[in-house]
């Protein structure tokens, strides 16, 4: 600790006469400076992972968060439905890695029979990015209800 002292004071410096006092401090402040953007550095690296749980089983484990929250929000569209409809969610915070909604498990069914679908019959395979075009889609048969069953029975 006494070293981090010695430092800090300058006391080093002293034995090079050559040095005035204001080079001295100037140099002192630099190294604060150089210190403090390093140290800013760090905790931004830090601050920038990410701390949430990811439970991805059908999407890729790589999709960025811009991505996967396009994805979330064209499936909310396409079904009219919020968040809560698959993840679990309370007043305080959803658990968006949790599997204990059905419609959670159904979603990613769903999600491998519509890439299968457009592999197979249309020759086009998923990426899951922003803007993305597919020949099928959740509104193609939900038509903006969270069930298909449902666009009927409102028809009749």
């Amino acid at each position: 600790m006494q070293w981090v002292v010695s430092i800090l004071s300058c006391n080093w410096l002293k034995k090079y006469n050559w040095l005035s006092r204001n080079q001295i401090c100037f140099m002192k402040n630099r190294v604060f400076v150089i210190l403090g953007l390093i140290a800013f550095v760090f905790i931004g690296i830090a601050a920038s992972r990410p701390t949430t749980e990811r439970n991805l089983k059908v999407l890729p484990k790589d999709i960025s968060d811009a991505d996967l929250d396009s994805v979330m929000k064209i499936y909310s569209r396409q079904l009219n439905v919020g968040c809560e409809f698959c993840h679990v969610s309370d007043p305080v915070k959803s658990d968006y890695a949790s599997d204990d909604k059905p419609e959670k498990e159904i979603t990613r069914q769903m999600m491998r029979m519509t890439a299968a679908i457009n592999k197979n019959f249309f020759d086009y395979t998923i990426i899951y990015k922003a803007g993305e075009t597919m020949a099928v889609s959740c509104y193609t048969c939900h038509d903006g209800f969270p069930r298909p069953d449902l666009k009927h029975a409102k028809k009749d």
